[in-house]
């Protein structure tokens, strides 16, 4: 007895089987079971991006964590690249993580790496309903290193500049003939040397003997300048003993009759003409004492005469 077989349906098995086989192979090729869910953060860089290429990876503290989604320029400002990043759900992204380029090795294969995201700080959310959350950024290494060459050629500019302006030939012929001053200075300084060393000691014996002068004046004026001190001490109690006597010679004449006031109205001016060269002679006698405390030689040898200013003729 034959077995009738429908070559129909064990056709269709096959084409069947062999699809699901197929599908299967790609399932697991991209994935399959083991998709990963990601998240699209967003990042704005003001720098170049020379190297960074699409699907380049994103490492949380060298851990790969995503990958980059899209490269363009900001529509809005185009001194910056818009960075779209696809982050596995999970990563803990935060307000405070940063994104910098950094580059793979000596290869400057280029990626995205992200730092921060501290314990304390909440999880970043996107500002707007339907954006991304985006990511702060910081300057690459080579951003920073090219800033701070910059700088320094801008400052050797300067620098030689500078140096060029002060090695100008007017500068150097001035300093040449500064210098040629100077030799003319200290050759004549060695030829008069002996002159000098005269002149030196000279000035300080001389020195010596004012010191040992004014000693000896300020020995022998200290008691007459005390004697000076008591004569005007005694000639400013005499003064207000006199002031003293013309108040009550006023009270007295008050209290006598017409004619005591008659003459008190004649005596009074006298006395008080009196006690005007009294206390002038007080004031010119305190004024003498000062001046020879301050110079006792004046005293003895009589002040010297002011020189001459500029301009002025010598009287």
């Amino acid at each position: 007895m034959e077995t009738k077989v429908n070559y129909t349906v064990v056709g269709a098995f096959v084409l069947v089987l062999s699809a699901l086989l197929v599908a299967g192979i790609l399932w697991f090729a991209s994935g399959g079971g083991f998709q990963k869910s990601y998240d699209l953060y967003l990042a704005l860089v003001d720098e170049s991006v020379a190297g960074l290429s699409l699907s380049a990876p994103v490492k949380y503290r060298g851990v790969d964590v995503g990958k980059v989604k899209d490269i363009r320029l900001d529509p809005e400002n185009p001194e910056l690249v818009r960075l779209v990043f696809a982050i596995e759900r999970g990563t803990p992204v935060k307000e405070d993580t940063e994104a910098v380029l950094k580059t793979q090795g000596l290869t400057g294969i280029a990626y995205v790496e992200l730092s921060g995201g501290s314990r304390e700080s909440p999880p970043l959310r996107a500002k707007t309903a339907g954006g991304y959350p985006e990511i702060r950024t910081k300057p690459s290494l080579a951003a920073r290193l090219e800033n701070v060459l910059t700088t320094v050629l801008a400052k050797l500019d300067s620098t030689s500049d500078s140096v060029n302006k002060i090695l100008s030939e007017e500068n150097l012929a001035a300093f040449k003939s500064t210098l040629a001053d100077l030799s003319v200075v200290a050759r004549t300084l060695a030829s008069r040397k002996d002159a000098i060393d005269s002149g030196i000691s000279s000035a300080a014996r001389t020195f010596d003997n004012s010191a040992k002068v004014t000693a000896k004046l300020n020995a022998e004026l200290g008691p007459m300048l005390d004697r000076l001190s008591k004569s005007a001490e005694a000639v400013t109690k005499m003064g207000e003993e006199t002031a003293q006597a013309a108040t009550s010679a006023g009270r007295t004449a008050e209290s006598i009759g017409s004619d005591v006031k008659r003459f008190s109205a004649d005596t009074l001016p006298e006395l008080q003409r009196l006690l005007g060269e009294v206390n002038a002679l007080t004031v010119t006698l305190r004024r003498f004492i000062h001046e020879t405390e301050r110079n006792p030689r004046g005293f003895l040898f009589g002040r010297k005469p002011v020189p001459a200013g500029p301009g002025e003729a010598p009287e």
